[in-house]
């Protein structure tokens, strides 16, 4: 632990030595607290606004996802909006997928700063007890051990210039409901990823938090937030009475990878209109 606190005040004290400005042959003039500066974004094309925000804060967001048409559609918005990113299909459970992404992450600078692993599945609404071993390997291998593949592939670049990774986990791995079955498990088990994730990356000076959003109205949540009775038992927990936005997400991740958060590094940060616990 003590190498981790000797880096930690190695950040406060010297915020510099952590994110320096840096430029990349680019065409795009990128200005912004975290000019450039390259993100890895996993499943990053569906509403894509964390990668909005970073490539808005300055960042070359390297966008992923398991469909081209899917990569093709959130470049070209993207880019038409002025934004630097770059993109490739990328299925995490697959090493070879996770490989084409390191490369293509490393094509723009050689080096990378930050990993956001917003990739996740939950293939089956129902009881823990009731799914099957397929079901279970699959939830787990997604949302739970590839994050941790992904990062150790991207370590050695990251470990050149220092900076931030970011998992999400969920809500649901605080207030678990039982149509969730495994999927609550592995956003459980994110959260105590993170916290090793934390110690063991201190001495390399690389922060590691963990989102945990409420529900947020996406494609993926659909199950949860258009079913009013679900909804209505669920929003007992809010004082918020809303459904979350992916944009209330955005800014909180581009905080936590730039150096005004060099100084938090292991912790949970919920983003769901308050929740339950203490």
């Amino acid at each position: 632990i003590l190498p981790g606190v000797t880096c930690g005040y190695r950040g406060l004290f010297y915020p510099s030595a952590r994110h320096s400005v840096r430029m990349c042959s680019t065409g795009v003039d990128r200005k912004g607290i975290l000019a450039n500066q390259v993100a890895v974004v996993t499943g990053s094309t569906s509403g894509f606004s964390i990668a909005r925000r970073l490539a808005q804060d300055g960042t070359h967001v390297v966008i992923s996802s398991r469909e081209q048409q899917n990569v093709d559609r959130a470049m070209d918005e993207l880019q038409r909006e002025g934004l630097s990113v770059t993109g490739t299909v990328c299925h995490v459970e697959k090493a070879e997928d996770r490989e084409r992404l390191v490369t293509k992450a490393l094509e723009h600078c050689g080096a990378i700063d930050f990993l956001v692993c917003n990739a996740a599945v939950n293939p089956l609404v129902g009881s823990t007890l009731g799914t099957s071993e397929q079901i279970w390997d699959k939830i787990l291998s997604v949302n739970l051990k590839s994050p941790a593949l992904l990062l150790s592939q991207l370590l050695p670049y990251m470990e050149k210039r220092r900076g931030a990774v970011n998992l999400v986990s969920s809500i649901a791995a605080y207030i678990p409901q039982v149509e969730l079955g495994v999927y609550n498990i592995s956003k459980t088990a994110l959260l105590g990823l993170t916290r090793t994730l934390a110690l063991e990356l201190a001495p390399k000076d690389i922060w590691v938090n963990c989102l945990v959003p409420g529900i947020i109205k996406t494609d993926f949540s659909k199950v949860i937030h258009e079913n009013e009775a679900f909804w209505n038992s669920f929003s007992e927990h809010y004082q918020l009475q809303r459904i979350g936005k992916p944009e209330d997400c955005a800014g909180i991740v581009s905080f936590l990878c730039s150096p005004d958060a060099s100084y938090i590094t292991g912790e949970n940060i919920v983003v769901a209109g308050f929740s339950c616990r203490l």
